[in-house]
């Protein structure tokens, strides 16, 4: 049964009985402090401050486990894998590429979507595959927005949705983000609790054809 704790911005920290994954640990230049959290694996989805500082996780074992790119890894029974995807609707002309990362924890299928700039083409929802949870940015800027991360999460149809990427009081970006509240509203929730920690287990999660839940987790940070 994993436990999610949400580190602020687009990072969240997973932890299974086989290990702890960290994904898109950031700097404190964008206002806010990961501290100094313990992980067996780090993901990064692509090269940028806010998404990439996997320096400031503490290994676990004797040395940490970075993925940085697309392809499959299996580090100590965590399955994982990396689909390229990118950063902006040019194909990464403009902010680069950006890895999507499918993530499998016990019997749980995490998909962390990154700076994801567009949505997606076929081959890449193919690619990407069955998702129970779905870790989506939606406040725009430099990634999708409220729309658009609909549009993705009916492209992938996770069991699970937790918005990530928003705007944040403590937040010091030269572009604004949209509030957490449009992509609510955008997808009919007009009230939401925060949660604080999640522990999901395969038999807890909605039935396949049955309607993708809105879980909204407050940032530990």
């Amino acid at each position: 049964m994993p436990d999610i704790q949400y580190l602020g911005h687009a990072c969240f920290r997973l932890r299974g009985r086989d290990g702890i994954v960290i994904c898109d640990p950031y700097t404190r230049a964008i206002g806010m402090d990961i501290g100094r959290p313990t992980a067996h694996i780090v993901t990064v989805s692509h090269d940028h401050d806010d998404h990439n500082n996997s320096a400031q996780v503490r290994p676990m074992r004797e040395r940490l486990f970075v993925v940085e790119g697309p392809g499959e890894y299996e580090v100590g029974g965590i399955m994982i894998a990396g689909v390229l995807t990118y950063h902006d609707k040019a194909k990464g002309a403009e902010l680069g590429r950006n890895i999507v990362y499918v993530i499998h924890i016990d019997d749980i299928v995490f998909c962390h979507l990154g700076d994801l700039g567009h949505e997606l083409s076929q081959g890449q929802i193919e690619a990407i595959g069955s998702v129970d949870v779905l870790f989506v940015p939606v406040g725009g800027g430099e990634t999708i927005g409220p729309a658009e991360a609909i549009n993705v999460i009916s492209q992938l149809q996770p069991r699970v949705v937790i918005p990530m990427h928003y705007a944040s009081p403590q937040l010091s970006f030269d572009y604004p983000l949209a509030p957490l509240e449009r992509f609510t509203l955008e997808l009919g929730h007009k009230e939401f609790t925060l949660e604080d920690k999640l522990s999901l287990s395969a038999s807890g999660l909605p039935a396949e054809g049955e309607e993708t839940r809105l879980i909204v987790m407050r940032a530990i940070v």
